[in-house]
């Protein structure tokens, strides 16, 4: 099929009407039989295409005209949008974004996985359109990438995000508004007093440079978190870079720096230097705190996280005698909210710090019946663990995006618990999965929740009961 494709390279194809969204943020028109993807289309919009590229069963183009603008498009707020590739859907409006959010849960059981959908709620929408995350991670580099309007000579040196589908260059950040705005206070002070410094910046291609990344975490109640990752041994400069930072910002409560001399950038293997402040933040949902450190896994979205987790519990309908068992539990945020209604709650997680962030995170709420196991899921949810801990009344799930194994969902089906409450941030793998467990389970409702505004992400969350 790519074959017979390829003639159609570099050819525009005139007034398409842009038909639906579809997968990774893009839109889908229709010439004849023939499939476009096209990024930051707006369906409804009726634009003129040039194909630039090709898969097996569709091509992929961009728009050179749009003849009339979809009634749901509307000006991105970001300065970079269309160079950064973070939020494709911010010409979206807001209410068009959820109506497609919730069309691809839709899509995903019942066109892809034939899959009737008994109940499917209306999706929880973000209060927060704009500086809803808790953590953002920069990069600093020598090889910013160069927009066409800018001048011969100008600065290689960026402190931003990786240009999608490039490794090696970097997008100089002005504003993102994904975190609130000290985040980028914080970034520009600190690439501003790095030149003033003269400090290099990393090249990815050679390995070199002292500036590498820096990460930005930050509770809902206004604490912050600054990690300075550098790519060259010397401490003196990460000092005096995070004593001038935490000297005009007081919001920073904790401040570290990393030495970072590998080929990836990946921090949770290397040793941590705490530089001021407490070695965490402490978030609170509700009325539970999580102790949040600079590897601890936590849900992006923590304002969302507490509807996530409601529906989680709304499902599970607990009285207080359960056993529940919660798979792929992370550092435990749903377990404990879980506990709270059940005579016990198991985790079970195969990252150790995650494990160790859920056990402190217990002790710091006083729970006790809520227990946690580290190891690899498909071997370690097996008839050694129900014996010890009892077999579960209800099993909550929240998978990596591919799904859960299939040794997992056999597993399942052999234990028969009365409810499963399936959460995903892949609601294809999400139902494949459903479909196999169909064979023991009803599906009873569905529940979209949206994490990520303006990208084309979303969370489901599913309530199966056995027949």
């Amino acid at each position: 099929m790519a074959s017979k494709l390829k003639k159609y390279y570099g050819h525009v194809f005139t007034d398409i009407t842009i038909d639906a969204a579809g997968a990774e943020g893009n839109c889908i028109a229709r010439f004849e039989s023939l499939v476009i993807f096209i990024p930051y289309a707006a369906p409804g919009d009726i634009v003129d295409v040039k194909i630039v590229g090709f898969k097996k069963k569709f091509m992929i183009g961009e728009i050179v005209a749009i003849k009339k603008a979809s009634p749901h498009r509307i000006a991105p707020k970001c300065e970079h949008f269309g160079t950064c590739g973070g939020c494709k859907w911010q010409h979206l409006d807001y209410t068009a974004q959820l109506a497609w959010k919730e069309q691809v849960v839709k899509d995903a059981f019942t066109r892809l996985h034939k899959i009737e959908i008994p109940m499917l709620r209306p999706i929880i929408g973000s209060k927060a359109e704009y500086e809803y995350r808790n953590k953002l991670e920069y990069s600093f580099s020598e090889t910013r990438w160069i927009l066409q309007e800018e001048p011969e000579g100008a600065s290689k040196l960026a402190a931003g995000f990786h240009i999608p589908g490039r490794f090696d260059k970097i997008l100089d950040i002005n504003t993102c508004h994904l975190q609130e705005d000290l985040s980028n206070q914080f970034r520009n002070f600190v690439k501003n007093k790095a030149i003033q410094m003269g400090l290099t910046f990393y090249h990815p291609r050679n390995h070199t440079g002292y500036m590498r990344n820096m990460i930005v975490r930050n509770t809902i109640k206004g604490d912050w978190m600054i990690i300075l990752i550098v790519g060259e041994g010397d401490d003196a400069p990460a000092i005096e870079i995070l004593d001038a930072l935490t000297l005009k910002f007081n919001e920073i409560k904790s401040c570290f720096y990393i030495l970072n001399t590998k080929n990836n950038d990946t921090i949770y293997d290397l040793p941590l230097q705490l530089h001021k402040g407490e070695d965490h933040l402490v978030e609170t949902l509700h009325d539970l705190k999580f102790k949040i450190r600079p590897k601890s896994f936590f849900q992006p979205n923590g304002k969302q996280a507490l509807a996530l987790y409601q529906v989680a519990l709304e499902m599970a309908n607990l009285s207080g005698n359960e056993i529940v068992y919660d798979l792929y539990c992370g550092t435990g945020t749903i377990s404990l909210f879980l506990a709270q209604n059940a005579k016990k709650v198991v985790g079970i997680e195969s990252v150790p710090q995650a494990i160790e962030d859920a056990n402190e995170n217990a002790a710091l709420n006083k729970i006790s019946n809520a227990h946690f196991e580290v190891g690899d899921m498909r071997y370690l949810f097996n008839d050694a663990l129900v014996k010890k801990y009892g077999k579960p009344d209800v099993v909550v799930t929240d998978p990596p995006r591919m799904g859960m194994h299939q040794d997992v969902l056999e597993k399942l089906l052999a234990l028969a618990p009365e409810k499963i409450v399936y959460v995903s941030c892949n609601p294809g793998t999400q139902a494949r999965d459903v479909q196999f467990l169909l064979k023991t389970y009803e599906l009873v409702e569905v529940q979209p929740v949206d994490m990520f505004p303006h990208t084309h992400h979303v969370e489901n969350v599913v309530l199966l009961i056995k027949k």
